[in-house]
């Protein structure tokens, strides 16, 4: 097994990162600021299922395999941006509500899938797999496999609990906001735009 010492400054690597802003918090925090604290919790819940896909794809070395080829990338990187362009014109083009009268909310299962592909597209968590994970790999310490699954169920509760205090803060803030839907409606649209353009611009290989 890995040693303690390098799983604690795996621990203290990661917090860094998770720490960090990034595109899951303005995915969770738009859901949170549209539909309420319910929903934010499912995309975070649908976030983290994405890290698991992430997780068994690295353990069995495909990511591997996807950083040696720029076409396999590419494809995974624009199918990520297109999803999340799509997201951010069906968040413009909804069918424009009432003030008094909140839109329809969207069924926590489709919430909790979108959470999930937003996460297993993103090309800079496929990085993080195969850029920041394997320096903490201990060849001494049996095959590689067993201690991705660790270190990713590591990150996945640490992204977890970030992302449960994001989902709580949007929840809270779209209380207060609830007559402003048509606003709350832009919001999203943006968030899910800007993500799609910082997703465009990320480095290829």
């Amino acid at each position: 097994m890995i040693s303690l010492t390098t799983f604690v400054f795996f621990v203290q690597a990661s917090l860094v990162l998770v720490l960090i802003p990034g595109p899951n918090h303005l995915y969770i925090t738009a859901r949170g600021l549209a539909q309420g604290r319910t929903a934010a919790l499912a995309s975070a819940f649908g976030v983290e299922a994405g890290t698991l896909v992430h997780i068994a794809v690295a353990a069995a070395g495909l990511s591997y395999v996807i950083s040696q080829s720029a076409t396999l990338f590419a494809i995974v990187k624009w199918a990520g941006v297109a999803y999340l362009v799509y997201l951010g014109v069906r968040a413009f083009t909804a069918k424009r509500e009432t003030v008094t009268q909140a839109p329809p909310p969207q069924p926590l299962r489709k919430i909790f899938l979108e959470g999930v592909l937003v996460n297993v597209l993103n090309p800079k968590v496929t990085l993080y797999f195969l850029a920041f994970l394997p320096q903490f790999l201990e060849p001494s310490a049996g095959p590689p496999a067993p201690q991705i699954v660790v270190l990713g169920l590591t990150l996945l509760v640490l992204g977890l609990l970030s992302d449960l205090a994001y989902a709580f803060a949007a929840g809270a803030l779209s209380g207060r906001l609830e007559r402003k839907a048509t606003s709350m409606r832009y919001v999203s649209g943006v968030v899910y735009l800007g993500l799609g353009m910082a997703t465009a611009f990320a480095g290829s290989r």
